[in-house]
């Protein structure tokens, strides 16, 4: 059919279109079948659409299952980079538009670009995915010279969570976040872009006045854990990379930032100043995996 009734063009628009459903379709398959058979893998059923995904790092909420751990099946821990390399790139590129991903932005060319794609599992939550090969956090490339800036696009992508509920979201109801390898089931960086779990923002807007421009430590826990924090005045994090200023800021960041999570939230500080407050947190021995995602709320309670 495509032969005799298709140009070359549009037969390769349209099989490239086609290659790209069947990918989501399977994707968003594997993701059911997961939540269907949650009870016998030991997950409740109650547990957020987002630990029967792609992503699962609150475990405490996901019960034992874990991709890729001795206790649940693993998911294709490239499956996120497939689809990004794979589909929304050369979609992009030949044809203008980014599907299955919400954007791509090539302008500085591949090795510097990224796409934003929306997270099935969750009803306001994107993910950014750099368009180059980059594990995660413990990636070198993060903290070279001339290192993209990633957490600074994900946050400039924030309005997509707004769009998703329909109305406009302050700041501080918004977040970005990036798990350790032991929160995350993919081995492609990813930022998480959501809304920010409300009692989060409520402990930090009460410790607001002990953040300051250095690293210290939050006196109250978030999410159970103890955070570090730092603060950037104004509305982006252009000039300002969060994973260097972890690695740089905070002793011994550097050489085991493969143990660490961040998350950037919005915040009003005295004054009524806007800025934005740099959350750390690192991976211990009482069951904290560092999955900075977990200060995130994929339901988006703010938005209501």
């Amino acid at each position: 059919m495509c032969e005799t009734k298709l140009s070359g063009s549009s037969c390769a628009k349209v099989s490239l279109l086609f290659g790209a459903t069947l990918v989501l379709l399977i994707f968003l398959s594997v993701g059911w079948l997961r939540g269907f058979l949650s009870p016998a893998l030991g997950q409740s059923p109650s547990a957020p659409s987002w630990c029967r995904g792609l992503n699962h790092p609150n475990l405490s909420a996901c019960g034992s299952v874990r991709a890729g751990g001795a206790n649940g099946p693993a998911l294709d821990p490239n499956a996120l980079w497939a689809i990004v390399h794979g589909y929304c790139v050369p979609n992009e590129q030949q044809h203008g538009n980014p599907a299955p991903c919400a954007a791509v932005d090539l302008t500085q060319g591949v090795g510097r670009g990224y796409a934003v794609i929306k997270d099935p599992f969750g009803p306001t939550q994107y993910l950014l995915v750099p368009t180059r090969r980059i594990t995660g956090i413990e990636d070198s490339a993060l903290l070279a010279p001339d290192a993209v800036n990633y957490f600074a696009a994900a946050w400039n992508a924030r309005s997509l969570v707004g769009k998703a509920v329909g109305r406009e979201l302050p700041d501080d109801a918004l977040s970005v976040a990036v798990n350790s390898p032991l929160a995350r089931s993919q081995n492609q960086l990813h930022i998480h872009i959501d809304c920010i779990d409300a009692n989060v923002r409520s402990a930090i807007a009460r410790g607001g006045t002990n953040i300051s421009e250095r690293w210290s430590l939050l006196d109250t826990p978030l999410g159970g854990h103890r955070f570090n924090a730092i603060r950037v005045m104004g509305t982006t994090l252009a000039g300002h990379n969060p994973f260097k200023l972890l690695a740089e800021g905070v002793p011994g960041a550097r050489a085991d930032m493969g143990q660490r999570a961040l998350v950037v939230a919005g915040m009003s500080f005295a004054g009524a100043r806007a800025g934005l407050v740099i959350l750390a947190d690192r991976v211990d021995s009482k069951g904290d995996l560092a999955g900075g995602s977990r200060l995130q709320d994929h339901s988006c309670a703010l938005a209501r």
